[in-house]
């Protein structure tokens, strides 16, 4: 008999480490502080009430975005406005930061290295590999005898974290 896969359960301190990230994507959706508080306090007030429900598919942070951009739709709904989907997402990609193009500023570069020399394995030498090494994803995964999948996922979570303590050390 097959084991039940267990859901992941989501601790407070976990949804509070998220809580900066998830102001500043609502942020990017509104353009408006207030707004952007408002989004976020309710997105985290749904999450709580629905932690039960979060499968563990994705990451936390993209569950809570989901939250976010879903009341984000419908608060201009709500106020009449419309919203073009197309436009907001091609706004998405311009937002999200570029950790390969901070890497060419000498002085942000250097700052990456200091978070980086932080990061735990395999984060650090994912990132690296990826980064400095410019290796393909199926490479970095061969290296560690992991799947590309892996491999694609470890670097992301190494950017998202660099990323995050960028932020908190207001270099982004």
């Amino acid at each position: 008999m097959e084991k039940a896969k267990k859901k992941p359960e989501i601790s407070d301190s976990a949804l509070f480490a998220e809580y900066e990230s998830v102001y500043h994507f609502a942020l990017s959706l509104c353009h408006n502080e207030s707004d952007a508080q408002d989004i976020t306090q309710e997105t985290f007030l749904k999450a709580m009430k629905a932690a039960d429900r979060f499968e563990g598919g994705s990451s936390l942070y993209s569950w809570l975005c989901a939250i976010a951009k879903n009341t984000w739709l419908n608060k201009c709904h709500k106020q009449g406005r419309e919203v073009d989907l197309e436009q907001a997402e091609s706004q998405f990609q311009r937002i999200e930061v570029s950790v390969e193009q901070l890497v060419e500023d000498k002085e942000i570069s250097f700052q990456i290295h200091k978070v980086l020399h932080q990061l735990d394995e395999p984060y650090k030498e994912v990132f690296s590999l990826r980064v400095f090494g410019q290796l393909p994803f199926g490479d970095i995964a061969a290296l560690f005898s992991k799947s590309e999948s892996w491999a694609r996922v470890t670097y992301h979570r190494a950017r998202k974290m660099i990323i995050e303590k960028l932020r908190k050390e207001k270099y982004l």
